[in-house]
């Protein structure tokens, strides 16, 4: 008998004779890989353990157990279970022999032997080959390794296997664009799983021989399934496979051992792509993962779905784009293929929508070897992913400007003289715009540090005011963070700012100061006018210079997207081209069936000086 050292350890040796008499016996390492699998999960947190197996009639059993039960109560439950399984099977052979049938050898044929009354199964757990004391928690008890028998089958006991707790595949899926599925793991990680793909078999096509996955119902005609040679976690559809459904099959592991397999299967057939997309040709500069000494850096507001898909976007921003482009689905498709392509070492994104973040930029650029960080602002968010392979996430520094512009002594100042133009400082205040600061290390030299600021300023055209209050709050929190937090740190700070080369907001991130005579404190009028002077002590650059356009739609274009870097401490290697202006205007704006948002991606390689 096993059970855990206790005090009553000296009558383990009269228990387990008693025990070994049953019909257990020892399990050879052949016989447990034959044998069904009960899948035990047992964490600490949780007050009870789930159990699952199939029992010998097919049923499936899920049961829930408290922690702190004794194994006893438990097999007893797994007998109770056994029985009334069994009992409904025996009814259900017993109402298919009264079913009438009109041949004539079930005419002749007399009523058959009564089945005998259902006797409970023996229910023992052998841990080691010895039998579990049926005092033991089940805590204790139920260990991997363990042997639970049934009656005459016998399962395998697998505490904590890799498990998926989610798994699923995009809703729109076009050739030529990768298909992450979207997974999370329990005790598990994607590096350490398997994935095969298949593609339904064209008609009239036979499914090869060897191992595949079986039809799904008898009943109903089912697709014939074949392999498509990819065994990674992302597959990439090709022209030959439009119009056919994928199956993915994958199995959780660790790099030790592995859980039960999933299979999904895509709800609609591949469609047909685009062709050729704005940011192909860009892709050409991004074929490989930059040198270890850069660090390749995008900023690229994606239009939120929030945004896109308003009556106003259809009918008066966008009213070139075919509605369907304008479909999240559709879109994040694009965006996939856009930023994956682009082998980015640091990604700050601008109006991310909590779902698209979860669902579809998590699994994609994960599957590429990023890691990402979200905050929301209201309706949508920023999120800055970072290559594991190069950084790696020390600590995050985010604000809400107006909440840190009330509450925070470090911008006591500054809130003094906003305080004498009550009408500015209310609508400032009332603005949502928030800063996103994530402090990265070298996976390769730790004395390298970064800190990484993305905002996504206020929008409005009459706004310049109130963008510059959000700058002054934005650099003041990243200097705290970059000297006081982590002293001498270099910056880099991404983000949709709202404001054209010709803005105050951009003269003072590039001069470090402002007057207060400038246009841009009246900006919405003499009524909400706030003059003061401001200054920084950062000496910042556009990495990628002034384009001429970062935004382009119906009415409007310019530059409004910057990535700025400190220029103590970093320079730039290279800017990857923007589209042309051919390009850009092929389908009259942004976005279009072609590319995905509004606003088009700022990528450069920078690096150390």
């Amino acid at each position: 008998m096993w059970r855990l050292p206790s005090a009553h350890a000296a009558l383990r040796g009269v228990r387990t004779a008693v025990e070994r008499c049953s019909r257990a016996g020892p399990v050879t390492e052949e016989a447990a890989r034959a044998m069904e699998r009960a899948v035990v999960r047992c964490v600490p947190s949780e007050p009870k353990l789930s159990l699952s197996f199939a029992l010998a009639d097919g049923s499936h059993k899920n049961m829930q157990r408290d922690q702190t039960e004794p194994l006893g109560r438990a097999l007893s439950r797994i007998a109770t279970n056994a029985l009334k399984g069994h009992a409904k099977a025996v009814a259900a052979k017993k109402s298919r022999k009264n079913r009438p049938n009109t041949s004539s050898g079930a005419a002749c044929a007399g009523p058959g032997p009564e089945p005998s009354a259902p006797v409970e199964p023996l229910v023992k757990l052998y841990y080691r080959e010895e039998a579990v004391a049926e005092d033991v928690l089940n805590v204790d008890a139920w260990q991997d390794g363990a042997v639970l028998q049934i009656g005459d089958v016998k399962y395998k006991v697998e505490r904590n296997p890799p498990a998926f707790t989610a798994l699923q595949l995009p809703r729109y899926i076009m050739a030529g664009f990768p298909v992450c599925p979207k997974l999370s793991l329990e005790f598990g990680d994607p590096a350490g799983s398997l994935f095969r793909w298949y593609k339904e078999a064209k008609s009239g096509v036979a499914e090869p021989e060897g191992e595949g996955p079986s039809s799904l119902s008898p009943s109903s005609p089912s697709p014939i399934w074949t392999e498509t040679g990819v065994n990674e976690r992302v597959y990439t559809p090709s022209n030959s496979d439009i119009g056919l459904r994928l199956k993915l099959i994958c199995t959780p592991g660790n790099g030790q051992r592995f859980g039960p397999s999933r299979e999904l299967e895509s709800v609609c057939s591949v469609e047909a792509g685009p062709g050729t997309c704005s940011f192909d040709h860009r892709h050409l500069y991004t074929k490989k993962v930059a040198d270890s000494s850069l660090i390749r850096t995008v900023s690229y507001n994606i239009l939120a779905d929030t945004y896109a898909q308003t009556e106003f976007s259809r009918t008066v921003l966008y009213p070139y784009c075919a509605p369907y482009a304008l479909d999240v689905d559709y879109r994040q498709n694009l965006i996939q293929k856009e930023l994956t392509g682009y082998n980015a070492d640091l990604i700050c994104l601008q109006e991310v929508d909590r779902a698209v973040f979860a669902d579809s930029l998590v699994p994609a650029l994960e599957a590429f070897g990023l890691e990402g960080v979200f905050r929301i602002k209201q309706h949508e968010g920023l999120a800055t992913f970072y290559r594991k392979s190069k950084l790696t996430l020390l600590s995050q520094h985010d604000i809400s400007f107006h909440e840190a512009l009330e509450s925070d002594p470090l911008h006591k100042e500054l809130l003094e003289k906003l305080a004498l133009y009550p009408p500015a400082q209310e609508r400032i205040f009332q603005r949502s715009s928030v800063l996103q600061v994530s402090v990265l290390q070298s996976t390769k030299d730790s004395s390298k540090k970064i800190c990484v600021a993305n905002t996504h300023l206020y929008w409005h055209p009459k706004g310049g005011y109130i963008r510059l209050i959000q700058m002054a709050v934005a650099l003041a929190h990243i200097r705290h963070v970059s000297c006081d937090l982590y002293p001498g740190i270099p910056v880099i700070f991404c983000g949709d700012f709202n404001s054209t080369p010709s803005s105050g907001m951009y003269h003072f991130v590039i001069n470090g100061n402002i007057e207060e005579e400038h246009e841009d404190w009246t900006s919405n009028g003499e009524e909400e006018r706030c003059n003061m002077s401001l200054t920084h002590f950062f000496k910042l650059k556009s990495a990628c210079g002034e384009p001429a356009y970062t935004n382009y739609v119906g009415g409007f274009h310019g530059c409004l997207d910057y990535i700025f870097i400190d220029l103590t401490a970093l320079e730039v290697e290279q800017v990857i081209p923007l589209p042309s202006h051919e390009e850009v205007t092929t389908h009259q704006a942004l976005p279009s069936v072609s590319h995905p948002s509004d606003h088009i991606a700022l990528v450069c390689d920078l690096k150390w000086k």
